[in-house]
C-alpha cells in the first residue's frame, strides 16, 4: 500500500511562477547559482542556496546561511509572491523537454512508509548532505525540495491524469533551459478520493532522485515525534513508463602508469572493440582516448553479475576496468574520476579530455528504469552515479510548510 496525502501547498502567484522557480539546489554550484540569480531578485535560489546572498567567502554550511534562507523565504511570503493554498489538494505537474513529456502527482508521501521500506531506496546517503537538508528544513519550517518518485504504472491512474491535465492549467511556462512546466490542482473530493484509493493499491514507490531530501524529512519527523504535518514529505510521483533516464558518463584523470597502447591491449581482454560510435544497448559503452572514439562491448564472460546491481554496466566497468586496470578502488572518494551527466552531451567528454587534462572518457548506455526497480526490489544499492534523470523538477513551485 502506498499512502499519499493531499496538502495545502505554498505556491507562487501564477504571473511570478516562472521568475520564482529555479533548478534544484543540488544541480548547480554556488558560482553557477549566483550567476543565474544575479538579475532576478525573486529567484528561489536565494532560498534553496542562500549562500549566494552572502559574501563569497562564506561557508555554505554556516548558521547564517540557513538564517538567510529563512529570511528570504519569509520575504517571498510577506510580499505576496507566494501564498498558502486555501484548501487541501493534490497537484499534477507536467514537464516537456525535447519532445519527451512526463506528468506526475504532487503529493505528500508517508515518512513511516519510507522507514518501513514501502518507499524503496537504491542509494546510500551521506551524513553531511543529509544534515544540510535537515538544517535547511528546520530553519524554514518547510520542505522546499521535491523528491522524485516512480511506481509501476496503473492504467486507471494514467487515465485520470490524462483527463485532468486536459483542463486549463494553473501554471504554464517555458523556463530558460527550454523545458515547459505546467501544473493543475486537484481539489474536488471525488478526485482526491480517487487518487488516494488508487495509490493505496500500488505496492511500492521508488525514489528516483532525492534520497537526501527524503532521509532528511524522515529525520525531522522522528525529531518532532508527532503525527502532524511533519509526518509526510513532498514528492512528485511519475509512472515508470514516462521516466527518462540519461547516461551518467565517466572521465578518468590518468591511465595508472599505462601507455595508451598498453591500456587498449588490456581492455581487449574485457571488451570486443570497433570504430567510433556511441553505445546503443546494454553491455556497450564508448571510450574516448587520444582524440578517437572506440565502441566497446563487454565479452560474454564479463557481462555477468550475481545480483541486479552487479550486472549493471556501471558495475561491470568498475569491476573489470576502473579497479583492476586504473586503480580506482572507491569511485565515491577517488579524485581520479569524475562523473558527467548525460545532459551535457558527448562534447563535454571530449572537452574534458582534449582541453581539461583528463586522460580518457567512458560514455555509458543509460541504466534503465526497469534495472532501477529490480535493484530496489532486491534491497540492493546502485553504484554511485548510475542514473541521471531529466528533466529536473523545479524548486519553488510547490512547498510544504511544516
Amino acid at each position: 500500500m502506498a499512502k499519499v496525502k493531499p496538502f495545502r501547498a505554498l505556491r507562487p502567484r501564477p504571473d511570478l511562477a516562472e521568475q520564482i522557480s529555479a533548478p534544484p539546489y543540488d544541480v548547480l554550484s554556488t558560482e553557477e547559482a549566483r550567476a543565474m540569480a544575479a538579475d532576478n531578485p525573486l529567484s528561489f535560489l536565494y532560498v534553496s542556496k542562500p549562500e549566494i546572498d552572502l559574501p563569497s567567502e562564506i561557508d555554505p554550511y554556516a548558521p547564517e546561511v540557513y538564517e538567510k534562507g529563512a529570511e528570504n523565504f519569509r520575504k517571498l511570503q510577506s510580499e505576496g509572491c507566494v501564498a498558502m493554498e486555501a484548501e487541501l489538494a493534490f497537484y499534477l505537474y507536467r514537464q516537456v523537454m525535447n519532445g519527451h513529456s512526463q506528468t506526475g502527482l504532487v503529493a505528500l508521501a508517508d515518512c513511516a512508509e519510507y522507514e518501513t521500506g514501502v518507499i524503496k531506496k537504491h542509494e546510500l546517503t551521506r551524513p553531511a548532505k543529509e544534515a544540510d537538508r535537515v538544517r535547511h528544513m528546520e530553519a524554514l519550517d518547510s520542505q522546499t525540495g521535491l523528491v522524485f518518485l516512480t511506481y509501476r504504472s496503473v492504467p486507471e491512474i494514467d487515465k485520470f491524469v490524462a483527463e485532468r491535465s486536459d483542463m486549463d492549467p494553473d501554471y504554464d511556462f517555458t523556463a530558460s533551459d527550454g523545458v515547459r512546466h505546467t501544473a493543475w490542482a486537484v481539489t474536488d473530493e471525488e478526485g482526491v478520493e480517487f487518487l488516494q484509493g488508487a495509490f493505496a493499491g500500488v505496492e511500492a514507490l521508488y525514489i528516483a532522485d532525492g534520497h537526501h531530501r527524503s532521509a532528511a524529512a524522515a529525520s525531522v519527523c522522528r525529531a518532532r515525534n508527532d503525527s502532524g504535518s511533519s509526518d509526510g514529505f513532498i514528492t512528485v510521483i511519475f509512472p515508470d513508463h514516462q521516466m527518462q533516464v540519461l547516461a551518467y558518463n565517466r572521465v578518468v584523470k590518468d591511465l595508472n602508469g599505462l601507455l595508451a597502447d598498453e591500456f587498449l591491449e588490456k581492455l581487449g581482454t574485457v571488451f570486443s572493440m570497433d570504430g567510433g560510435g556511441q553505445p546503443e544497448t546494454n553491455n556497450e559503452l564508448s571510450l574516448y582516448l587520444g582524440g578517437e572514439w572506440r565502441r566497446l562491448r563487454f565479452r560474454p564472460e564479463c557481462a555477468v553479475g550475481d545480483t541486479p546491481e552487479e550486472a549493471l554496466d556501471v558495475s561491470l566497468l568498475q569491476r573489470h576496468v576502473l579497479m583492476p586496470l586504473l586503480g580506482i578502488d572507491d569511485p565515491r572518494t577517488s579524485t581520479r574520476i569524475d562523473f558527467i551527466g548525460g545532459i551535457r552531451g558527448i562534447a563535454e567528454l571530449e572537452k574534458r579530455v582534449d582541453e581539461g587534462g583528463w586522460a580518457c572518457a567512458f560514455a555509458m548506455h543509460p541504466t534503465s528504469i526497469a534495472d532501477l526497480l529490480a535493484v530496489a526490489d532486491g534491497g540492493g544499492l546502485m553504484p554511485p552515479k548510475s542514473t541521471w534523470f531529466e528533466p529536473k523538477l523545479r524548486d519553488g513551485l510547490f512547498c510544504h510548510n511544516l
